[in-house]
């Protein structure tokens, strides 16, 4: 049986040794450690594994080195095995914004017993800034998918998953939006400070566009047809291009003086 309010962090990760150090290393510094940090290595080379078996690390962590089939398989194994009650998945290369992180999500918890999941704010790139951002989940904004919502400060209680299920691996892309669809009416908090930092790797024009389609296929099976889903997905093809034109810095820079960066 997990114990009442541990976090097991759940790290993915596949050929990215550098990446899972960065990780580990902001784990280690936490005021509260976690409860267990399990590194899930779906790599077809040996480079994780080694460096894990050969370097001596917390007693916390653990790991599991064997081939999966994609990314949702991998949050699904890391779930099933977690022994923690409390699970947030940082990936590799992501990293807790700082030492206080943890501390500040279990109080969370630990003052409000009706809690099902936590979530913040967090740092990422956007029109080459880096910016903080994050707004309260409110489910009439569904429509607009993750946009203020970071998965990797997502802090969800395991019984969740036992009740709403695991990440479907059909979904490519947007497995962590349709599981949020399905835990939209469960208790949770916002905490207003940063928690994580989100360094997004190099997102392709049809990696986007096919995780915009499989967002409106996620929110329509749930919710159903909805204008606002329309008018939104054909709003951030729109300013998905304009960020990554010649004049997209410039832009953001617009939408940070104007404090719309979290619109």
């Amino acid at each position: 049986m997990p114990l009442q309010n541990t976090i097991t962090v759940i790290t993915i990760c596949f050929n990215n040794l550098q990446d899972v150090i960065q990780t580990s290393q902001s784990v280690d510094i936490q005021v509260q450690q976690p409860f267990e940090h399990l590194i899930i290595d779906g790599s077809n080379n040996s480079d994780i594994k080694n460096y894990l078996e050969q370097n001596s690390g917390p007693a916390y962590r653990r790991w599991i080195c064997e081939p999966d089939n994609g990314i949702a398989d991998a949050f699904n194994k890391g779930i099933q095995n977690a022994q923690g009650n409390i699970l947030v998945m940082l990936n590799a290369g992501d990293s807790f914004y700082n030492e206080q992180a943890l501390s500040a999500v279990t109080h969370a918890f630990n003052k409000n017993e009706s809690l099902q999941w936590v979530h913040g704010k967090y740092k990422t790139c956007r029109g080459k800034q880096w910016v903080i951002v994050g707004n309260p989940f409110k489910k009439n904004k569904l429509y607009k998918g993750m946009r203020n919502i970071c998965h990797q400060t997502m802090f969800v209680k395991k019984q969740l998953h036992d009740k709403h299920g695991l990440y479907y691996q059909a979904q490519e892309i947007s497995m962590d939006y349709d599981f949020l669809c399905r835990i939209a009416n469960e208790p949770s908090e916002f905490l207003p400070v940063p928690l994580v930092t989100f360094a997004p790797g190099g997102v392709s024009t049809m990696s986007y566009m096919q995780y915009l389609k499989e967002v409106k296929a996620a929110y329509q099976k749930y919710y159903g047809q909805s204008v606002a889903l329309n008018l939104w997905q054909i709003r951030s093809r729109l300013f998905f291009h304009l960020l990554h034109s010649p004049i997209g810095p410039f832009l953001y820079k617009i939408v940070t003086l104007l404090k719309l960066e979290n619109v």
